[in-house]
Formats: C-alpha cells, structure tokens, sequence
C-alpha cells in the first residue's frame, strides 16, 4: 500500500547514496555493510535500480581540511574502514575530472548509488511477476487493530504481519504511537542540473561532511575552517551524484526547527553549486530543478525506530539520512524482529 498515487517524498527526493564510510562505529556501520551487500546483490535481479559501485571522494579544498583527512585516515582500523587519503597526483591519475586546485581527498571504494527515481518502481515491477503481489496507492493508513490496518476509505487490510513504514507524516493511531518516540522531522533543499557532459570519477563529498557524519567524530574537526554564515545557518554539507542520464544532483541542507518554510532559499543552493565548481574540472550546467523534502530521524543512536505497535502490526521510522543505504538491512532486521526468516 502507498499513501501517495506513487512514491513522491523522502524515499524519491534523495541522493540514491549507498553511504558506507560516514556511519558510526557498531551497529550503524555493520547495517550499512552489510546493506551494501544487499543492494548489489539486488542489482543483478533488478538491475533497474540503477546501482553502481562507483566510491566516494571526501575532497579537500583548502590546507586545513587536508590536515583533517590525513589525520583521520591515519588513525582508521583498515579492517574496518577502507578508507583511504589520496594526494593530488593520486587523484589525477586514479580519479580524473577534479579541479586541479584539490588538494587531495578520502577515497572509499565501500560507497556506491543507486537511482532514487527508479529504484521503487523497478522493485514492485519485479515482484509483480511473481504471484501473490498486489501494489495499492492512495491509500492511507488511519488505524490500527490486531493483525490489520484500516484505510481512509474504511477498508480492512489484515496480514500475517503488516509493517508501516510511515515516512515523515503520518496521523491516527500511528501519531499517537509515535508521539513519545525519539524522532524528529529533517528539511532540506536539493537541486539537480542539466547533464554534465563529464563523467565525475566518484560520489564527491565536500569537507563539511566530516560535521555531519558521526564516522568523523575521532577526526580534529577543530581544524577545520570555520563555515560561512550560510552553511551554519543551513547545516550545509556539499554530496554530489552523477545519475544515470549525466545529471548532478547536489545538495544539501538541514532544518531541524519546526515550522519549516514553506519556500526554497537560494543563498544555500548558491553556496553549493560555488563549492562544486570549485571541485570538478569542468563547470557546472544550468540547474533544472530544485526541490525541498521532510524525513523522519531518530535522536539517538539506533538505525531507526521499530516497535510492534499492535499483535502482528510492526512500525518502522526515522533512518533519517540513513534511509537508503541502510534499507535492505533494516528490512532483514524488521523480518528477524517480527520471528520471519529472510
């Protein structure tokens, strides 16, 4: 069942990243590890989900922001971590198309994309020929009972186990469920251009991500230079994807104060699309699409809130940036939670 004639918020409006190398130590990163298996796996029976494995670059603009990488890639467990600091003649020659001003970057060949727009759909296309499959959107899930669910239409849908996966929204017994769980609703604002008639060697990342991402939290984030008045009243960190057909889509900010603006500020697009340009060799094409989303995330350390809200009735929320890496994992985990095997 979805909410939606079709798939259109947080699960559509992201990057597509397989974000291995920034999760935390533990439980976080062994999902995310063993998600990035799944997904591969996946890709040769839907290869429409577009996955590629194709790393990431953690790129350094600036002598402070190479200080920090070099130390955090000195101090990782490559058992754990594949992590690696690449010099400048490192990039050029194993990763071209940079802008020679980079002075060098973390290199992980763990991190892979997929294609948001397409995965879902290519999904329920193959679970459509096999039998028992039944996708039904526009429906809204109003109520909990015992083994089942009801719609806003009134209808009945029972199940051996029926999971919710609620998204960023939700309303009726579900609301009043997660009312007291620890999560939060994430704004952010992305942007995609035209295609970019260059082929960009990795997932880039830009060294505000170190900020962001808890796998930095042993790195001298100290050192790093202090962020414009934009980017700290954005939460703004610099990810940039290649899809498919050439396009980049770049992003991204974090709101965390409710009530969100309704309305897209350009300043924080304007300062992305300037540290990008700084990035790659080549510039930037026109932008021909903005968008905003809202995504659930958990406040503490879990992967992402679950909880049996009902007999056979299972509640998954709050991945938050996670969401799509993690997924296949908390499938499996959800499944083992609820006694079903894989």
């Amino acid at each position: 069942m979805e909410a939606d004639g079709e798939p259109i918020s947080a699960s559509v409006r992201n990057f597509g990243l397989v974000w291995v190398s920034g999760r935390r130590a533990g439980a976080e990163l062994e999902a995310a590890q063993r998600a990035r298996v799944r997904w591969q796996e996946m890709a040769h029976d839907v290869p429409g989900i577009g996955f590629r494995a194709s790393g990431s670059l953690t790129v350094a603009l600036e002598p402070d922001e190479r200080k920090v990488m070099e130390a955090y890639a000195a101090a990782l467990d490559p058992v754990e971590r594949s992590t690696v600091f690449l010099e400048p003649a490192q990039l050029r020659a194993e990763h071209p198309g940079l802008h020679p001003d980079v002075a060098g970057a973390l290199w992980c060949p763990e991190d892979a994309s997929v294609e948001p727009g397409s995965v879902l759909g290519a999904v329920r296309q193959h679970l459509a020929s096999s039998e028992g499959y039944r996708f039904v959107p526009g429906r809204r899930v109003v109520d909990v009972e015992s083994g089942a669910v009801v719609d806003q239409l009134h209808e009945r849908w029972a199940g051996d186990l029926i999971v919710l996966a609620l998204g960023a929204w939700w309303s009726g017994a579900a609301g009043e469920h997660l009312a007291d769980a620890p999560v939060r609703r994430v704004h952010l604002q992305m942007c995609s251009t035209m295609p970019y008639e260059h082929q960009v060697p990795a997932t880039i990342a830009d060294a505000d991500t170190m900020r962001y991402y808890p796998a930095y939290d042993s790195a001298p984030l100290d050192v790093l230079p202090a962020q414009s008045a934009v980017a700290g009243a954005h939460h703004l960190q610099l990810l940039l994807v290649q899809r498919l057909d050439g396009t980049l889509t770049i992003g991204d900010t974090h709101a965390y104060e409710e009530p969100f603006d309704f309305a897209i500020d350009e300043a924080p697009t304007l300062e992305l699309l300037e540290k990008a340009g700084r990035i790659l060799a080549h510039p930037l094409p026109p932008v021909a699409r903005r968008w905003s989303g809202v995504y659930l995330a958990c406040t503490d350390d879990r992967v992402c809130y679950r909880d049996e809200m009902a007999p056979g009735v299972w509640v998954v929320a709050g991945p938050g940036g996670r969401g799509m890496t993690c997924s296949p994992a908390i499938s499996e985990d959800t499944l083992a939670a609820a006694g079903v095997s894989a």
